[in-house]
Parts: structure tokens; C-alpha cells; sequence
């Protein structure tokens, strides 16, 4: 209801004050007197030409630098017993007797590398029954697509934990092995994954 009387009451208002500012204004422009004076129009004369300056004058007024004389050239040295030794130094190349292979620098063989390892998870039903920090022993096998398989639990300091750590490895990724520029199997890869409470 207050929003309503506000409009009722806000718009005649605010048409009054408008057509006053717009009278006045009107009033304004009609009192300067520069307005209603003729001013006289800007003479432009594009016809006007430039004086040219005399080139020949210019050029009489011209006077070239005078430069420095040169210095004078070395003098020449004619005598035979100044000019120095082009033999250089004389010396015989040693022999070394080593039979060294150091082979091309490249060897393309490698082991199988980690690529993506996930943490575990930690499982919250073993969270009465653990202590502060517990870990698992795993082994477990790299196929040639760079998947893990084979996964089993080698030690463990709580069994609870087994299963956990076993799922984490199943999600890892590894470059394979590459034996002669092929992919192979790595068997009996072993890591050990820690469990640990976070203190709050």
C-alpha cells in the first residue's frame, strides 16, 4: 500500500520538476545574446601559394666541410729477420693403447616405471582395532599394456588392511617393460603401502 501512495504521489512531482528544468533551460538559450548575432563567416582562401625559396641562392650559400688530412701509412719493414717463425711447434702425437667400447649412448631396454599410482583408501572399519600407522607388503605383476595383475599380499602388519591396499594397486598404470624394443611382462614387482591416521 505504501509502494502505491509513493507512485501516486511520486510521479506528478517528478513531472512538474522535469517540465521546470526543461522551461528554464529554454528560457536560457533565449536570453544569450551570442545566438542571435550574425557572425562573421571564417575566411578560408585555398588559393593561397607558397613562397618558393631561390635553390640556386641556397646552394651559392652552401660551403663543404673541410676535412681532416689522413694520417700517414706505416712505414714499411724490409728487413727479412723481422718477419716471424711460421713453423709453429713441433711434436709428436702420443699413442694411447686402450681398447675402449663405449657403445652408441642409447640403450631403448628399461624396467617397467609407475605412471599413475592412486592412494588408498582408509577403511573405516579398521579404525578401532588399528594402531597409528600400519603397513602392507604387496607383489604383483606388470602385463605389457602397463596393467597390474597377479596382485597378492606378501606382509602385513594388520589384515585388515589387505584388501584396501590390494584395490589401490589394482588401479595403477605403468609403462611395461621393453626388452629389444618390445613390451614384456615384469614379474614380482613388490611395493609396501603405509597407513597412517591423519592427527586432527
Amino acid at each position: 500500500m505504501g509502494s502505491l501512495a509513493r507512485l501516486i504521489v511520486g510521479v506528478p512531482i517528478a513531472l512538474i520538476v522535469t517540465g521546470g528544468l526543461f522551461l528554464f533551460m529554454a528560457a536560457m538559450i533565449k536570453q544569450d545574446p551570442r545566438l542571435n548575432e550574425a557572425e562573421d563567416a571564417l575566411n578560408i582562401n585555398i588559393t593561397a601559394q607558397i613562397d618558393d625559396s631561390d635553390l640556386n641562392s641556397a646552394n651559392k650559400e652552401f660551403k663543404r666541410p673541410t676535412l681532416d688530412t689522413p694520417p700517414p701509412p706505416p712505414p714499411a719493414v724490409n728487413d727479412p729477420s723481422n718477419r716471424p717463425a711460421l713453423d709453429g711447434v713441433r711434436a709428436q702425437i702420443p699413442t694411447i693403447n686402450a681398447n675402449l667400447s663405449i657403445g652408441s649412448g642409447f640403450n631403448p631396454d628399461r624396467d617397467a616405471q609407475p605412471l599413475v599410482r592412486i592412494p588408498p583408501q582408509y577403511p573405516e572399519r579398521c579404525q578401532s582395532r588399528s594402531s597409528d600407522r600400519e603397513t602392507v607388503l604387496l607383489e604383483f605383476d606388470v602385463t605389457p599394456e602397463g596393467q597390474t595383475t597377479n596382485i597378492r599380499v606378501v606382509d602385513s602388519s594388520s589384515t585388515c588392511f589387505n584388501r584396501a591396499a590390494a584395490r589401490s594397486v589394482e588401479r595403477w598404470k605403468y609403462q611395461p617393460k621393453i626388452v629389444d624394443n618390445e613390451a614384456q611382462w615384469r614379474r614380482g614387482v613388490q611395493t609396501q603401502i603405509t597407513f597412517e591416521l591423519a592427527d586432527e
